[in-house]
């Protein structure tokens, strides 16, 4: 995948998760993207250690790894930011 497809693919799950964790969150539009690259990455790296399947372009498996990494990191942001 291209680093414009990252960049898109980030901005939908960044989206997603946010969506599925509605909440007051500092940063906006950047930290979305940023969060959901983040997440489409880590994301593909949990779903690869455990042979789930690899985030490897715009289909459900990826979109399913990305999210969830994505709602992941975004815990942990929420964790870190509050502190």
């Amino acid at each position: 995948m291209g680093v414009f497809t990252w960049i898109v693919l980030g901005l939908v799950v960044g989206v997603i998760a946010k969506l599925l964790m509605p909440g007051d969150d500092p940063g906006g539009f950047i930290v979305t993207i940023l969060l959901g690259v983040a997440g489409a990455l880590l994301g593909g790296f949990i779903g690869n250690y455990f042979q789930w399947g690899d985030v490897t372009g715009f289909n459900m498996v990826s979109l399913a790894l990305a999210v969830g990494g994505a709602m992941v990191l975004l815990i942990f942001y929420r964790l870190l930011v509050r502190r």
